[in-house]
């Protein structure tokens, strides 16, 4: 039985890795999907991937951060699919520098893609679900959603050269856990997952030279050097780290029904790292 069947899930920079592989889980469990990059390319093939194994989904891309995208966001689920039940806030990267070499322009970009999109996503969904849980509530019914945030245990422990990227990401913690108590009332499960070391672009080895990805018209360093890397697998209990598939597996725990009584809390899903 798909668990998530008649659900609508909306998941921000889902046309690449993490993102992707969460899009395409909680659409195997029979979800309709908005999906999101801030490329229209990787945005649209995720939407068409879920369309040809038989799902349902549109691609609303661009950038989480430019104004009106929330709301633009928002509107395709209701527009599209007539509903808002699952929505998960993970479009993000790393612009790295230690604290005496960060600009502004590096800390306020970290804050703006980690912190105030999914503020201002969330702030736009918030009608909606109030009328939604209205109309359910007078029926009698019992309507859970679910609101999942991406943090890291960069925003739990906080990492060397990270200062804007760990400030924001647990500032979304503390997002989280108001939300849990603000929402409460309409049935919304509001948590957070934060990540260990995942294998993605942004954490790809750097051999001869580094690469970078274009955000913006930036060009952004990504990639982390082999010794590192190396160190870290050594310092994961489960001896290496994760595919973007299991961290998908930590979202969907918090959205499926099982959740339905977990709320304002965080889990790491990061091998058994303790920091």
């Amino acid at each position: 039985m798909s668990k998530l069947k008649g659900k609508v899930a909306l998941i921000t920079g889902s046309g690449r890795g993490i993102g992707r592989a969460i899009a395409l889980k909680l659409a195997s469990e029979g979800a309709k999907l908005v999906v999101n990059d801030l490329d229209a390319a990787p945005g649209d093939a995720v939407a068409a991937e879920i369309k040809a194994a038989g799902g349902e989904a549109v691609a609303v891309n661009g950038s989480v951060s430019e104004a009106g995208f929330a709301d633009r966001f928002i509107g395709a689920g209701m527009s599209e699919f007539g509903g808002l039940d699952i929505i998960v806030n993970n479009a993000g990267y790393t612009w790295d520098s230690t604290i005496q070499k960060m600009t502004d322009e590096q800390f306020q970009a970290m804050l703006d893609v980690h912190l105030v999109a999914p503020f201002r996503i969330l702030r736009a969904a918030a009608e909606p679900i109030r009328v939604l849980a209205k109309k359910e509530a007078e029926a009698g019914r019992e309507v859970f959603r679910k609101v999942v945030n991406i943090s890291s245990i960069a925003g739990l422990y906080g990492n060397a050269g990270q200062a804007s990227y760990s400030s924001a990401k647990a500032s979304l913690v503390g997002l989280t856990r108001t939300l849990c108590k603000e929402w409460g009332r309409y049935k919304v499960n509001v948590n957070c997952v934060a990540f260990g070391l995942i294998n993605t672009r942004l954490t790809q080895p750097i051999e001869t030279q580094q690469k970078t990805i274009d955000v913006a018209g930036r060009d952004i360093k990504v990639g982390v050097q082999p010794q590192m890397l190396e160190a870290m697998g050594r310092m994961i209990p489960l001896g290496r780290g994760g595919t973007p598939e299991e961290a998908a597996d930590a979202v969907y725990l918090f959205c499926s029904p099982e959740s339905n009584y977990i709320s304002g809390q965080v889990i790491v899903a990061g091998g058994g790292l303790i920091i």
